[in-house]
């Protein structure tokens, strides 16, 4: 069958899927027809062609370590938004949902925090001036030591917040806190075992994975393999654990691949895991 014609425009318009190797077979013919016989096409295709080779070589930047927080934090804070627009209601009544919205627990909680470090602001002040001889070190440290025990119980608190966004915030508070306790760890691989947000859930993994020199942080990442069933954690998990070279997961990581339920993808990856620490 004699191909059928094609013009320069036409042609310009294909050549993007001839270079990817996409081009419809009936259009194949007609389009290499044309540019056998065509040398302002054969200049823009290589023109083409070493634009796309150049686009190839472009370093991909690498995300800071803030990314993933910032990005579920805003995913969160825009479903809400689009939430709010589905539900739109009278003037006068989103008028009082606004009054009532600064009396909320978490407005108060802010506010009690506040007040609190002011207080202990003020206090110190005042007895930093009433002695002559004061050990400024061990006040400061004394100071520390009450604003880290505040960031933890706002931490601790904001986690059981009905939000996905509240808590992804809470998880953030991992970075503020020099020290963290059992309790902060227990509360980190709770949410990592049982949040309903999977957004939460890895952004609480790779939190954790910054406390990773913690005994009981390792144990509890091992052990949470068998307890996730979505494929993303899962994979996450097991890419922690080539990168903490956490030989007690092959056992649990051999567990999970005898699971009929596990993607196919993740069963994929886990193998790789555990040929990797193997």
């Amino acid at each position: 069958m004699e191909a059928k014609l094609m013009n320069c425009e036409h042609a310009g318009e294909m050549m993007v899927d001839w270079l990817n190797n996409q081009m419809p077979a009936s259009e194949r013919a007609a389009f290499e027809l044309h540019l056998n016989t065509c040398a302002d096409c054969q200049k823009e295709l290589q023109a083409t062609r070493q634009l796309w080779e150049v686009m190839g070589n472009v370093a991909v930047p690498k995300p800071s370590d803030n990314l993933p927080i910032q990005f579920y934090t805003m995913l969160e804070t825009f479903k809400g938004a689009e939430n709010k627009k589905v539900n739109k209601t009278a003037f006068w009544e989103d008028l009082r949902n606004k009054i009532e919205g600064l009396f909320t627990p978490r407005m108060l909680l802010r506010l009690t925090y506040s007040m609190f470090l002011l207080m202990i602001g003020l206090g110190t002040g005042y007895w930093l001036n009433d002695r002559r001889t004061p050990d400024y070190q061990g006040q400061i440290q004394v100071l520390s030591d009450q604003v880290q025990d505040m960031n933890q119980k706002m931490m601790l608190t904001l986690l059981e917040n009905s939000s996905a966004t509240e808590r992804l915030r809470a998880v953030s508070y991992t970075k503020e806190i020099n020290e963290v306790d059992g309790q902060v760890v227990e509360a980190l691989l709770s949410t990592l075992n049982n949040d309903s947000n999977v957004n939460v859930r890895l952004v609480t993994l790779e939190a954790l994975v910054q406390l990773a020199d913690n005994p009981k942080v390792r144990e509890g990442l091992v052990q949470s393999i068998l307890k996730q069933d979505t494929p993303l954690v899962q994979a996450a998990l097991a890419d922690v654990m080539v990168q903490l070279e956490e030989k007690r997961s092959i056992r649990p990581l051999q567990r999970l691949l005898e699971q009929d339920n596990v993607d196919v993808i993740v069963k994929t990856k886990i193998k790789e895991t555990i040929k990797a620490l193997s």
